[in-house]
């Protein structure tokens, strides 16, 4: 048995490993024809011009910034305190409800969402802000509401987990609930609270199909939450299907640098956690 979960174990290291090696390999002979620097910070994308094509991606990254950013300031917050009244202050059996319901928003497909968004978001957008309706916005809220079942499950997990005896030492002395709730337990839990922060943070940067179906997938540079937008992983899925020679080199290099794009905000997010847990 020792034997077969070592198998499982190195086999999963070694399909990371397989993809990051296809990835790099593909993708990175486009800077020896086109500069890192040109790829990086221009905004022109014009991979099918035949007498001067270009491969600037800027403004993509940008908006894959707008689009994640805008989803976690929406999601964080209702996502926290709907763990915090699951965890704290629903009964057992409004507990049971909402834990179902979320893990039902779990399961529903991307396509859902964008098409959800595509009914009812762009369509209030449009009618709110004027422009089309689909933009930074209206992908930012459906973003937010597809990671709100990792922030809700993983926060609420972590703050059951808080011992009771923390809960019941500051009630002893004097503190009410909600102080209890923000003064001990959201402290004590902010480990698992920001580990499910990066993961839906990975979720919202890595998410096509709905941002694709309600961003507008404009490659131009987002001005304004209103303003049409193409992800990275838009950018990936729109042009794969057509793309040769040069183009579809630049695909798998725009598939490198949304690779680094994610390690880097893990990264930063594991730092943060080491930060918390040393402090304590």
């Amino acid at each position: 048995m020792e034997v077969v979960l070592f198998i499982c174990a190195f086999l999963s290291v070694a399909m990371v490993v397989m993809i990051i090696v296809f990835i790099f390999g593909a993708g990175l002979p486009l800077f020896k024809k086109v500069g890192l620097r040109d790829f990086l910070f221009s905004t022109n994308w014009l991979p099918s011009s035949r007498t001067n094509p270009s491969y600037g991606i800027l403004s993509f990254i940008i908006g894959s910034l707008y689009v994640t950013f805008g989803a976690l300031i929406l999601a964080i917050p209702l996502g926290l305190l709907t763990a915090i009244f699951l965890s704290e202050l629903a009964t057992p059996k409004m507990n049971r409800i909402l834990c179902s319901a979320v893990q039902l928003l779990a399961g529903i497909p991307s396509v859902i969402y964008g098409f959800f968004g595509v009914m009812v978001i762009s369509p209030q957008m449009r009618k709110w802000f004027g422009g089309t309706g689909y933009g930074v916005l209206s992908a930012s809220i459906v973003l937010a509401i597809m990671i709100l079942p990792t922030i809700i499950s993983l926060s609420e997990v972590a703050i059951s987990s808080v011992p009771k005896g923390y809960r019941e030492a500051s009630l002893a002395l004097g503190a009410s609930k909600w102080q209890t709730i923000m003064k001990v337990l959201l402290p004590s839990a902010r480990s698992g609270i920001f580990a499910a922060v990066g993961l839906a943070m990975g979720r919202a940067v890595g998410e096509t199909t709905a941002v694709l179906m309600v961003g507008g997938n404009a490659p131009i540079m987002p001005e304004g939450l209103t303003s049409m937008v193409r992800t990275l992983t838009m950018n990936i899925a729109t042009d794969m299907g057509y793309a040769s020679g040069i183009h579809r080199t630049a695909l798998f290099a725009t598939g490198v640098i949304l690779f680094l794009f994610i390690m880097i905000l893990n990264i930063f997010v594991q730092l943060m956690q080491r930060k918390v847990n040393k402090k304590e």
